[in-house]
């Protein structure tokens, strides 16, 4: 027996001398006999004694004389991916039972007591001669903890891994520490036969005019050459569409963007897949799916004009022509008698009154927008508090903000106020002025220049082809002025640059994320003449500018929402995130949360939300459900907080959208170094197995003391201190002593 906390030898002399002195003085001037005392003192001092042993942890080594008796266990996937067969002729399992068979279990019998596992979804024992190929999935991380628990208190020498590589394992739990060394056995070939794949596809933010939304996707073909990958996709399995793409090499991926019209009234599968050719040795990855959601309500957006003018016109004009977006605007017209402003105000009849004073004075009445456009404002326009209120609106809140117009950045314009640090760029480096525009300028002074990042922004794409998208850029107008601003802050995009005198290159738009939500600045002024000059059918400026505000607001949710994760597999633990929160996004005070979850086949599921309590947000909740198979999970959340009681709109998740375990099916020997290296343990090569055993052995004495058994985590140890105390008290009780 050993201490796992020993106390050096003087410190323990004065920890036993200050027990048997508190016991002693507990009973000092006790009025009770010689004998009596001693012996109600000898009771307290021996529990006082006992809490101070069993702090300091007492434990047992098991198996310190005995190496031999090492536990191996031997880890085999049996995933769906272990049935491909590449492994020297042979299914990947069979290739790991004539391992096991054949040098594996011959190397470490006598030496070691080997225990054969098989691990997918979870960890089973197996026999060789049992081995199947069919679990839906390799949970790798968690077979390697649940390994480790099994032969808790036991010495492990080691596990020994036999594994294609593939970990299909949640990402929050991937590369956990394991403290068993792990001794991988690679199965399968780094290079596959004839095989073409659907690597991704992804649907993009849907703020494209039209509600218009891109599907990227990527695909690859080995063993066909440079011959065409045929893409056909597929809307609610209905044929859509079909391209053939014609990689640059063997191996070489290639990527197509389709554009789709986004369903406004239900959620839409769109399906990529690739014809299964002649010998294709993985057809299951030959396709993949995406669910892209209906468009959410309306975005709320606030227009602050700093003075009338043609901006503002030809701005409300466009946003108003969106049916995506609800515009409430306010004008400052100029001074009443008394010296005050006044405003023009267009506004809903229910936050018109909000807006009586130019801007609301409520965080409440703020909020309730999901962005906000401050045209030509100076800093001074809005009071201390409207200011940290719209500062909160982006970060907390998760709105949108754009600042554009001169008149917002002129003199000292936002500098020292909340909004400097919400906007992309810096406001204090102000170059020399603002630019005028030369007249019949060509591709010079404020004319529009895309930069690498806005040629793939959603807010810069005026078609959907990027060289046509350029040449629109070409084409529009130069602008009347450019407000020179700094450089772009640590994690902002500039997506658009202008020109001034001798060719310096000045930011235009520019884009960041803040907090919870996203801020862009424009710095021309008069972009009203790219509608104006330009033929009437050309859309340039309403395009550009509904996509921004689309963009901005995008990420604005109500104050009670729920989010379903990207992607789930079927087999899966699904989280759903609840926001439940009041209309200034305050938590709600005792708010209970349910989610009402419908699975494909009609079943219906209530779900008890729990507080998140990891990421210290308030007002979150979290829901968890093993999504059991595939297809479209449709939920709600209901929220109670007092006498109010909300239901959030419907949101939708596709389960099993791509086969995870048959993605990238060659061997993938970095997983299994990685888990080789984080463990202690090395790489095997079959036929290596005598260096596996040599191995194995080394690594036993530091697994015999770490192989401890507790000797004061049970119940013995509290019912002894019970029993000690429950004597004490008796024989007080007994002498007649309270």
């Amino acid at each position: 027996m050993t201490f796992a906390n020993p106390l050096q030898w003087w410190a323990l002399t004065l920890v036993v001398c200050a027990a048997a002195a508190l016991a002693w003085l507990a009973y000092w001037r006790v009025r009770v006999t010689t004998r009596r005392r001693v012996c109600l003192s000898a009771v307290r001092f021996v529990t006082l004694l006992l809490i101070v042993i069993l702090l300091m942890r007492p434990v047992a080594r098991s198996n310190e004389n005995d190496p031999a008796g090492a536990v191996v266990p031997i880890l085999v996937d049996v995933s769906r991916s272990m049935a491909i067969e590449d492994a020297d002729g042979l299914r990947r399992i069979d290739r790991a039972r004539q391992l096991l068979e054949s040098q594996i279990l011959p190397a470490l019998s006598g030496r070691f007591r080997a225990e054969l596992l098989t691990f997918g979804a979870g960890v089973a024992p197996a026999t060789p001669q049992a081995l199947t190929a069919s679990a839906p999935r390799s949970d790798l991380t968690s077979a390697l903890q649940e390994t480790a628990e099994r032969f808790r208190g036991q010495t492990i020498a080691g596990i020994v891994l036999l594994s294609d590589g593939g970990d299909t394992s949640p990402a929050d739990r991937r590369g956990r520490d394991i403290n068993t060394p792990v001794f991988p056995v690679g199965v399968g070939t780094l290079t596959v036969g004839r095989d073409r794949e659907v690597l991704s596809v992804t649907a993009a933010e849907a703020v494209l005019d039209d509600s218009r939304v891109d599907l990227a996707v990527s695909a690859v073909s080995h063993g066909h050459g440079v011959a065409p990958i045929e893409l056909r996709l597929l809307e609610n399995g209905r044929p859509s569409e079909v391209r053939r793409a014609t990689p640059a090499a063997d191996g070489t991926p290639v990527r197509e963007v389709f554009h789709v019209a986004a369903n406004r009234d239900a959620p839409t599968v769109y399906t990529v897949e690739i014809p299964a050719a002649a010998g294709e040795l993985v057809p299951e990855n030959n396709s993949r799916s995406v669910l892209v959601q209906p468009p959410s309500r309306p975005r709320r957006i606030l227009l602050v004009q700093g003075a009338p003018g043609f901006e503002h016109s030809f701005l409300q004009r466009a946003w108003s022509g969106d049916r995506g977006l609800q515009i409430d605007s306010v004008v400052r017209k100029g001074k009443n008698e008394q010296g005050g402003d006044t405003f023009y105000i267009q506004a809903a009849a229910a936050r018109s009154a909000s807006l009586a004073s130019g801007y609301p004075a409520t965080r409440e009445d703020l909020f309730g927008y999901d962005g906000i456009v401050l045209a030509n404002i100076e800093g001074t326009a809005l009071g201390a508090n409207q200011l940290e209120a719209t500062r909160d609106f982006v970060g907390k809140r998760g709105g949108g903000l754009l600042v554009l117009g001169a008149q917002s950045f002129v003199r000292n314009g936002l500098i020292d106020t909340p909004l400097e640090e919400v906007l992309p760029l810096d406001l204090s480096d102000r170059g020399r002025g603002v630019l005028q525009a030369s007249a019949g300028s060509s591709r010079g002074a404020n004319r529009v220049d895309l930069t690498a990042a806005g040629e793939t922004h959603p807010i810069m794409q005026l078609t959907g082809d990027l060289g046509e998208t350029r040449k629109r850029w070409e084409a529009v107008p130069a602008l009347a002025s450019v407000s020179p601003l700094g450089g772009p802050r640590p994690g902002a995009n500039v997506l658009a640059l202008t020109s001034g005198p001798g060719g310096a290159s000045r930011a235009l738009v520019a884009v960041q994320r803040y907090g919870s939500g996203r801020s862009m600045v424009f710095t021309g002024e008069a972009s009203w003449r790219w509608r104006m000059m330009l033929p009437a059918t050309d859309r340039s400026y309403d395009t550009f500018w509904r996509q921004a505000v689309r963009w901005l607001a995008l990420p604005a949710t109500d104050p009670v929402s729920l989010t379903a994760p990207a992607t789930a597999s079927p087999g899966e633990l699904v989280t759903w995130r609840i926001s439940a929160r009041g209309p200034a996004f305050d938590p709600l005070p005792g708010a209970a949360v349910a989610v009402r979850v419908t699975a494909p086949g009609g079943r219906v599921e209530t779900l008890p939300a729990a507080r998140d309590t990891t990421n210290g947000g308030e007002g979150i909740f979290l829901a968890t459900q093993r999504a059991d198979g595939a297809g479209i999970y449709r939920a709600v959340a209901e929220v109670h907080a007092g006498d109010r009681s909300t239901t959030t709109s419907a949101v939708s998740l596709l389960v099993g959208g791509a086969d995870s375990e048959m993605t990238d099916p060659r061997l993938n020997l970095r997983v299994l170094e990685r888990v080789a290296t984080a463990s202690g343990g090395r790489m095997v090569q079959p036929g290596d197995m005598t260096a596996l055993a040599s191995q194995l052995r080394a690594a036993v004495p530091a697994a015999l003391v770490a192989a401890r058994r507790d000797l004061w985590h049970n119940g013995w140890s509290f019912g002894l201190i019970v029993a000690l105390l429950a004597l004490e008290w008796t024989l007080r009780r007994r002498w007649g002593l309270r």
